[in-house]
């Protein structure tokens, strides 16, 4: 037991030494601290150094570190919440479509994205949204704005050239264009075709009772696509919906319709490159097959499927596509043909203000460089 107790009491008074040697040399460095012989000064040597001299080491490297980090986050924020988001003001609501300001990230996965339409609060917007369609009777007072330096200035139109007015006066106001032309600054077609994912239901191509449909309400015999159905009717029954056949479909009726015809004339206002519209990714997503008649057939195959629809220009006349389409209808093995990209693929649809504005955002968190669209009617309308 005397030995036992002999032994704690030597223990003990080694590490009083230790202790008493370690706060003597911490004593030394502090008053002359151009001492390097101290074996924490540096590396740090865990054999040598005691338990209190690596606490004290330990709590000087996370301070290091918390500073640093400290230093980190007021360089990415700022010290303020909002100081990373961007700003995005809308000028004007487009007509009828009107959105919730707080849904880029729930509905498309883009974040730090805030969305407001007061004008008020302009000097603290990084980009404005300007909807054409809406601005051409404002341009004067646009010009005369006082603007930031790094604000953007966002041409956005889904119009086709012969259906947008041209601003007069306005070649050097915008910085960005977003528009369906993939040549934009910020691409916005009207849909995709996209990968099928688990949430998507096994394709079943919807029963058929009508052979060719089209709704269309802006009918005007100058226009290509009416020419065409003119002559195309006299050689197969096309079943037409619309204001100008005095048949008005809402959106209800609208899925019905179409989901009902083997084929939809998904024939286009004007025709234009990369113009390529909700006429062709409705029907296809749909389970109906799109006879286009647009840009040329290589244009299309740029977006959608080569074998998922038929293209006018395939054909000498309107005759010859009236009979290729009854023989169609009498062969379900080829005519099911045209739904084999189902298998991997779904058709999609854009929701387009809120999109547009998504994206816009989304562009401008990935782009900080100086931009500006010099000559944007040689652009869109050369």
């Amino acid at each position: 037991m005397t030995s036992k107790a002999s032994s704690r009491h030597f223990c003990h008074l080694v590490i009083a030494g230790g202790l008493l040697i370690c706060f003597t040399m911490i004593f030394f460095v502090y008053n002359n601290p151009t001492m390097n012989w101290l074996p924490c000064a540096g590396k740090p040597q865990f054999n040598v150094c005691t338990e209190t001299c690596l606490s004290a080491q330990i709590i000087t490297n996370c301070s290091e570190n918390k500073q640093e980090m400290t230093r980190s986050v007021k360089i990415a924020g700022g010290g303020n919440d909002h100081a990373s988001e961007i700003t995005i003001l809308i000028w004007y609501w487009p007509p009828r479509r009107q959105f919730n300001l707080d849904s880029c990230e729930l509905a498309y996965g883009i974040k730090g994205c805030r969305l407001i339409v007061d004008r008020a609060q302009i000097d603290k917007a990084h980009a404005i949204v300007f909807y054409i369609q809406e601005i051409k009777g404002d341009l004067q007072n646009l010009l005369n704005i006082s603007r930031p330096p790094r604000q953007k200035w966002v041409w956005t139109n889904m119009e086709s050239p012969t259906n947008t007015p041209q601003l007069k006066g306005a070649e050097v106001l915008f910085n960005l264009t977003s528009n369906y032309r993939r040549d934009a600054d910020i691409w916005i077609p009207y849909g995709r075709i996209v990968e099928i994912s688990e949430s998507d239901e096994p394709f079943q191509i919807p029963l058929k009772d009508k052979l060719v449909c089209w709704i269309v309400s802006h009918w005007n015999i100058k226009l290509k696509r009416v020419q065409y159905f003119n002559e195309l009717s006299k050689h197969i029954q096309v079943d037409a919906y619309g204001t100008h056949f005095e048949q008005r479909i809402d959106n209800e009726d609208y899925n019905k319709v179409v989901s009902s015809c083997k084929f939809y004339l998904s024939f286009e206002n004007s025709i234009h490159k990369d113009y390529i519209t909700e006429k062709v990714f409705n029907p296809m997503r749909l389970g109906t097959v799109p006879v286009v008649l647009g840009p040329p057939r290589e244009n299309y195959e740029e977006f959608i499927p080569r074998d998922s629809f038929i293209h006018v220009d395939d054909f000498q006349s309107p005759q010859e596509l009236a009979k290729h389409l009854k023989a169609l209808d009498q062969n379900q093995e080829m005519y099911e043909r045209f739904f084999s990209w189902r298998k991997d693929y779904v058709s999609t649809r854009n929701g387009f203000s809120r999109f547009h504005a998504c994206k816009v955002c989304e562009h401008i968190q990935n782009h900080k460089g100086f931009k500006i669209v010099k000559n944007i009617t040689k652009w869109y309308w050369g």
